[in-house]
């Protein structure tokens, strides 16, 4: 701690980025908002000080000017645009964006073709098994092999309604610490937070739905008939596929995709922020 007294009867105080003039101004800097306690002792000794170097100061105004001025600052956070926000208007931008994108990207994925009409996400021939595609298509054998293709991503579109209620609920468990931290992260940070907090929990509560329509669509049938062509073929050999554990993983996969596109768009466009507490939290 370092202290130096300026003409004209500044008083500066190195404190990490806190200072104090005599007027009881007080400002800080990028301090973590869990010392919040700390800082509140801090404002006391300051106080103290300011009474030792500049006894002219010290009265009852001044005491609950500077006070007042150090916890309402404390209790403030900026977003991107500067503007001051509660820890409740952080949290509920973030979660407003996040539920806004939900019900888009699921209104995308679950269409006719949501996910084989896009290359983003669509699912393709598992890699394990892509052998099984090239012999194929090298003998005529194409459409099995096709047909399979398009009952994943059928099967996928069919399941995507069922993931909304899982992602919702990931992004209500989010707290202030995590959304200030994706607030000014990268365009897809909240997507890839939630992403890494949740996939696990998702995959295991989406995958009986993903298991019905694989069957419902005729994923599993489709599977067969192309393994049944390949097996025909002398001293063919493949390896074995869990298709509900590649067809769950890709769809959900593809719906963290979407979500991100559409988190970016909230934050890199202003005509993306359809209500005013996503302008407050993300700029107008």
């Amino acid at each position: 701690m370092q202290l130096d007294l300026y003409d004209k009867g500044i008083i500066y105080f190195d404190f990490s980025a806190l200072y104090v003039d005599c007027c009881g101004v007080l400002f800080l800097g990028n301090m973590n908002m869990k010392e919040g306690f700390m800082k509140y002792k801090l404002v006391l000794l300051l106080m103290f000080v300011s009474f030792v170097f500049n006894p002219a100061i010290g009265n009852a105004q001044f005491l609950d000017n500077l006070l007042q001025k150090g916890m309402d600052t404390l209790s403030e956070d900026k977003s991107p645009t500067g503007m001051s926000l509660s820890e409740d208007s952080i949290i509920s931008g973030l979660k407003e964006a996040l539920e806004i994108g939900v019900g888009k990207a699921i209104s995308q994925t679950s269409n006719l073709n949501g996910y084989e009409g896009n290359p983003k996400i669509k699912i393709p021939m598992p890699e394990k098994i892509q052998n099984v595609a090239d012999m194929l298509g090298t003998i005529g054998l194409q459409k099995p092999v096709d047909d399979f293709v398009l009952s994943m991503n059928r099967a996928a579109e069919a399941a995507s309604p069922k993931a909304k209620d899982y992602l919702l609920n990931a992004v209500k468990n989010m707290n202030f610490e995590d959304a200030k931290n994706v607030l000014n992260g990268g365009d897809t940070a909240a997507t890839e937070y939630l992403k890494e907090k949740t996939f696990n929990d998702i995959f295991g509560a989406f995958k009986p739905t993903v298991s019905e329509m694989v069957n419902k669509v005729g994923v599993t049938s489709n599977y067969k008939e192309m393994m049944g062509k390949f097996s025909d073929i002398p001293f063919a050999k493949a390896e074995s596929l869990d298709l509900d554990n590649y067809v769950t993983d890709r769809a959900i996969t593809g719906l963290f995709v979407m979500l991100g596109e559409e988190e970016k768009n909230i934050r890199t466009n202003p005509q993306a922020r359809v209500t005013d507490l996503l302008k407050n939290v993300f700029g107008n």
